[in-house]
């Protein structure tokens, strides 16, 4: 972080252009703007500054699809998103269209449509003022709150000072909060410091999840691979042709994809698994070096295929996160050239057979997307760099189902949902006697990981106030790889501008504000705080067991709406929600009047009370007690 910091010009220090809002977001990735519309349609004036000249970080910077495993675990923002983009298709090519049917009800979209459907978000939220091309230059603290920063204005060349109530880091790189004195982690902790499995040094065969030897579990500075993702097209009239190679090109830094090629790694997988990158033209050939997946008007989006003994990615960003400004555009443009490169291999190398070649030139760059880029996507994909330290950091052991329970650790403080299986990029290139996988890859713990609820402690630095942290969280290496999804951010972002709202409204610090005012909230705006397998969201108790299991009502991912209630469950349920009531109840089906007797406004029925039914009567109650804050 030093470093970092002593980039700070000293024209910096002179005299800026200065804007006063209520919150400054830094960062226009999905979670920054998520926290951006969030915080805006509470009532608030919002500034949200983004480095690049474009707004909507991977989504929009060819990811191609939501990485979601189980989609009813995230609502909110997000779903509003997605919904839009089906709506895109269907207005522009019709319902049964096949473009509609690639967008897989808005999950998979190009980037272009992306970009434009968070621009139209957020210009129908009038409080929000777009500053693009905006690169942080300082942050000023009284005491430990921050009150301003100072940004350059990259088009103009001037500085420019933000002063707000609250800010919001959304950016990948968790520079605000870097740059405001935040403590944070870079790299891997060893197996003991959290109790985790996974942690540390790790080879993990991806097929059996059994470890290998040299999995060794020690911590290190190590930084998992970044790449990009490609938006490639199969229309001749569309396409971007490489005809040169790229600065920088190595033909001998892919020959090991030819390796792996003839060792069987570029097979078909035993079981195909949607929105794994599992295209089935590719398999077997070299060309599955590309990870592909089909999306709207005869395009693809592309990520690399990580657990290839060539994949070439691996330590290529080590230096990124502490890097300067300058040195991050030449990382940048390294793994750009690295990345262009490998298509060219594909597309050219005559050690290639000649089918397969053929077969990679049918993927072209796309001339109508990242016009102003050469067709090349202008966000590098930052899996992971700094994580800031919180109230609480979210380890491997929050994420997973623990020996003797039927569900994810319980965060009473939970404001989202997470799902997204333990996944991991390579964090070494191939080495002597490791020819299985590349160390540091773990590869979809889907049986492993299970939906979990994320507590708003992580997004709380431990000593400096006046700032939440949605992207670049308070997690561990491992939990990291399961929340550094785009809908999880979106979810995360949507509840740090309700905290900002909260922290704004009543004079408080985000670590201050009533989290249970929060959790409602959030639920009734659609966020999901505590996934169920069998409730649907438009059930009339959905938003009331949403709350209720934050405070350990559900031990399993059931939550039986509709099923009686017995007399022992109620009174374990009132006193979990602290509401000191006599009610006189046994093993055996709650009494309605009992019921009724307790909660004297809700209408009478007849029939046995149901679970849902108490859950509702008790959340109109406002049972639960405020919470005094967080420490």
């Amino acid at each position: 972080m030093t470093k970092f910091l002593l980039l700070m010009t000293a024209a910096a220090q002179l005299a800026a252009a200065e804007h006063s809002f209520d919150v400054v977001v830094y960062g226009a990735t999905p979670g920054g703007i998520a926290a951006a519309i969030s915080a805006a349609r509470m009532g608030h004036s919002v500034a949200l500054l983004e480095y690049h000249a474009h707004m909507g970080g991977m989504t929009a910077s060819g990811l191609g699809k939501s990485d979601i495993e189980t989609k009813e675990a995230i609502g909110g923002l997000f779903r509003e998103f997605v919904t839009r983009v089906r709506a895109y298709y269907v207005e522009k090519y019709g319902e049964g269209s096949e473009n509609v049917r690639l967008s897989r009800d808005g999950y998979y979209y190009e980037p272009s449509v992306a970009e434009n459907t968070f621009q139209q978000m957020l210009r129908r939220e009038s409080r929000i003022q777009w500053f693009p091309h905006h690169r942080l230059a300082e942050v000023m603290r009284d005491a430990r709150r921050i009150v301003a920063l100072r940004a350059l204005n990259r088009d103009s060349g001037k500085f420019e000072e933000f002063r707000g109530k609250i800010f919001i880091d959304g950016s990948y790189e968790g520079d605000l909060a870097a740059f405001a004195g935040c403590r944070y982690r870079l790299g891997r902790e060893g197996r003991k410091e959290f109790g985790e499995l996974h942690a540390g040094v790790v080879y993990q065969d991806p097929e059996s999840r059994r470890f290998l030897p040299g999995a060794t579990g020690e911590g290190d500075d190590r930084i998992t691979a970044y790449t990009f993702r490609l938006c490639l097209t199969t229309n001749p009239a569309n396409q971007a042709v490489l005809r040169d190679p790229p600065p920088e090109y190595d033909r001998a830094r892919y020959l090991g994809y030819i390796d792996d090629w003839k060792a069987g790694r570029m097979d078909p997988p035993k079981e195909y698994k949607e929105g794994r990158g599992m295209f089935k033209a590719v398999m077997g050939t070299v060309v599955r070096a590309l990870s592909i997946a089909e999306i709207p008007n005869q395009k693809t989006g592309v990520n690399m295929y990580p657990k290839a003994l060539g994949f070439p990615f691996a330590g290529e960003c080590q230096r990124y996160p502490e890097a300067s400004w300058e040195e991050r555009e030449q990382i940048t443009a390294h793994i750009r050239n690295i990345t262009l490169g490998l298509l060219y291999f594909l597309q050219n190398d005559r050690a290639i057979p000649e089918d397969q070649r053929s077969l990679a030139r049918r993927y072209h760059l796309s001339k109508d997307e990242f016009t102003d880029n050469h067709n090349f996507p202008w966000q590098l994909y930052i899996r992971e760099a700094r994580r800031v330290v919180g109230l609480y950091t979210l380890s491997e052991n929050d994420v997973i189902q623990l020996e003797g329970q039927q569900r994810a650790r319980i965060q009473p403080d939970a404001i989202a949902a997470g799902e997204f299986p333990i996944d991991s990029f390579p964090a070494r290139k191939r080495e002597p006697g490791h020819d299985k996988v590349l160390e540091g890859y773990i590869y979809m713990l889907d049986e492993f990981t299970k939906p979990y609820q994320i507590p708003y402690r992580i997004l709380v630095p431990e000593k400096v106030d006046g700032l939440l942290v949605p992207v670049a969280a308070s997690t561990t290496h491992v939990a990291f790889s399961t929340i550094r999804l785009e809908p999880t951010w979106m979810a995360m972002g949507q509840a740090a501008g309700v905290a900002a709202h909260l922290a704004i409204q009543n004079n408080r610090q985000p670590r201050d504000v009533d989290v249970e005012t929060m959790q409602r909230i959030l639920v009734s705006q659609g966020q999901v705080l505590t996934y169920f397998k069998d409730i649907n969201r438009r059930h009339p108790a959905y938003a009331a067991m949403q709350y209720f299991g934050t405070k350990g009502f559900f031990t399993d991912y059931d939550s039986r709406p509709d099923a009686p209630l017995d007399g022992a469950t109620a009174v374990r349920w009132l006193r979990l929600a602290g509401r000191d009531a006599k009610l006189s109840a046994g093993e055996g089906a709650l009494p309605r009047p009992g019921f009724e007797q307790l909660f004297p406004n809700v209408p009478r029925r007849t029939g046995p009370v149901t679970r849902g039914e108490f859950c509702m009567a008790l959340y109109d109650s406002k049972a639960a007690p405020h919470s005094p804050g967080l420490r």
